[in-house]
């Protein structure tokens, strides 16, 4: 099975994201645990790429790529910004971090999925 879906850079567009991760999730009987694990890491993904990647650019897209063969599920996002530093995101679960509002996103995306990968240098979360 493969999807896609290409969006506008707004936060409205989200729910297009969340549509998408409910039918993938019907169509692969997904359990309660990870079907959770996969919207919020993809939600995570996805608004990053249209706030931080894009800018709140409507002229630009993000794109989401998502591919199942038994018994892997594998999402790409992209977007069309410069990407970012994911090495240097700080870790919010440090006390020095707590009260800062970086890092979240890739960190929940890191501890929700099997694996996380960044190409074109960041602007693409695998």
């Amino acid at each position: 099975m493969n999807k896609v879906l290409k969006i506008p850079s707004k936060i409205e567009s989200i729910s297009m994201v969340e549509n998408l991760i409910d039918e993938v999730s019907i169509e692969l009987a997904l359990v309660a645990d990870l079907y959770g694990n996969v919207l919020i890491g993809v939600i995570e993904a996805v608004t990053n790429a249209i706030v931080h990647g894009n800018k709140l650019d409507e002229s630009k897209n993000v794109e989401i790529f998502l591919s199942y063969s038994k018994p892997n599920l594998s999402i790409k996002i992209c977007d069309q910004g410069k990407g970012f530093l994911f090495d240097d995101i700080p870790d919010p679960t440090k006390p020095d971090n707590v009260e800062k509002p970086d890092g979240r996103g890739v960190f929940l995306m890191r501890h929700l999925a099997d694996e996380v990968s960044f190409d074109k240098g960041g602007a693409i979360v695998n």
